[in-house]
């Protein structure tokens, strides 16, 4: 029964929860450590389900990690002949398995990866990753769902993306790290989880400029040399919580953030009336009495998140009036829409966008997680129905948050 939530509804949450390191930076961060000579060690790694899947990843291909007892995770690459073919199994329980792709050419000059799997919200085609080791000087072949990947002769040169997607600029910057003469990026991914992987690179002796805008400069350097880094907060994780206090009419100290890159979530926030106000220890969110309706559009940062769509979704079923949503990033993000309308919503979808007609009670119902966002959005719509909602195939959810079973228990939910 442990993939299985329930949930009483209807008790406002109250208190002060601590947010986790950034899932999506620590996968990746944990991916560029075997770039570097001697032992990494990183703090603020989320104890996640991802987290534990890329540790059997990383192990399968000769690295030595282990949790220490300050909860810091130590990474550990062999001195020569680490492994690059990476484990089909393995590799189709996580999407982030093909960033080793940009890492192993990077370290290795080459890579044998298997295209990957994780949430199914959405084609999320390899071809971009591919263009830009390809422009960087690898051959690439795929076949037999694999990828296989060479570079003998690379040297930096210029990519310019036809979007700015986040995991094929950071397969780029890891390779880049290490391939003789300048890479630029255009159109590069301007997320957090970009600059904290630039951050730790040049923290080990990397040459990265302008992570953070669309034009991202790498020179390439021979040696990276390991040390101790500490991830950026999960801005998701934290974005959660500071909803959950807005649909259950409570009041909620979100600690351990860095409110800059909460700025797209606390907009929205204040404009269905909820209090937010940054303070010394974090954000503050309190709820409003009346939720007001808003439109919403996912864009990439600094644009509102596709991560926090289905959550948001799930308050504005409370607002009083219509909500329109548009989804510009994944075209199966909508998978929540039926699970949320078992539980009494009133939501219709056509191509990209969904009108939310809010003003109902939602009732508890037996409804199931699709993917880790549209789980988290289910927990949310519990914590504010009527009775008891049982969430199956909750394992979606634990892939993204620790702990999240206490962390909500400490804050008065009833969840078992």
């Amino acid at each position: 029964m442990k993939n299985t939530l329930f949930i009483e509804g209807g008790y406002p949450l109250q208190g002060q929860v601590r947010v986790s390191g950034a899932k999506n930076a620590g996968l990746v961060l944990m991916v560029a450590s075997i770039m570097a000579e001697g032992e990494t060690i990183l703090d603020n790694v989320p104890r996640i389900k991802d987290v534990e899947v890329l540790i059997q990843i990383l192990e399968d291909l000769g690295v030595r990690i282990s949790w220490n007892r300050d909860g810091s995770l130590s990474i550990c690459p062999p001195s020569s002949g680490l492994k690059t073919q990476t484990s089909y199994e393995l590799s189709k329980k996580l999407r982030a398995s093909n960033l080793l792709l940009g890492a192993l050419l990077g370290s290795q000059g080459e890579a044998q990866v298997s295209l990957p799997g994780g949430c199914d919200i959405g084609s999320r085609p390899m071809d971009l990753h591919i263009k830009g080791v390809q422009a960087l000087g690898a051959e690439v072949d795929v076949e037999y769902g694999y990828i296989y990947a060479t570079s003998k002769e690379r040297s930096g040169s210029r990519v310019y993306l036809d979007f700015p997607s986040v995991g094929a600029t950071e397969n780029i910057i890891m390779m880049a790290a290490k391939t003789p003469g300048q890479t630029v990026i255009e159109n590069a991914a301007k997320e957090p989880e970009i600059v904290d992987l630039a951050n730790f690179i040049n923290s080990m002796g990397g040459r990265i400029r302008g992570a953070g805008t669309d034009v991202i400069k790498i020179e390439g350097v021979p040696t990276l040399t390991a040390g101790r880094y500490a991830i950026i907060p999960d801005r998701i994780e934290a974005g959660t919580y500071m909803i959950a206090a807005a649909i259950t009419g409570g009041e909620i100290l979100v600690e351990n953030v860095i409110p800059t890159h909460l700025h797209p979530i606390i907009a929205k926030l204040q404009e269905t009336g909820a209090q937010v106000e940054e303070v010394k220890q974090g954000v503050l969110v309190k709820a409003a009495q009346h939720i007001t309706p808003v439109d919403i559009k996912t864009l990439p940062y600094p644009g509102f998140p596709t991560d926090m769509q289905s959550q948001m979704m799930a308050l504005l079923c409370h607002a009083q009036g219509s909500s329109i949503i548009v989804e510009n990033v994944f075209e199966n993000r909508f998978q929540i829409v039926d699970e949320l309308k078992r539980m009494g919503a009133r939501i219709k979808v056509e191509g990209h966008t969904a009108v939310v007609e809010g003003g109902t009670r939602l009732s508890g119902a037996k409804v199931r997680a699709t993917d880790l966002r549209a789980g988290a959005a289910l927990v949310l719509a519990a914590l504010a129905a009527d009775g008891v909602t049982e969430i199956e195939d909750a394992g979606h959810i634990f892939r993204g948050y620790e702990k999240i079973e206490d962390k909500l228990k400490s804050l008065g939910a009833k969840v078992r």
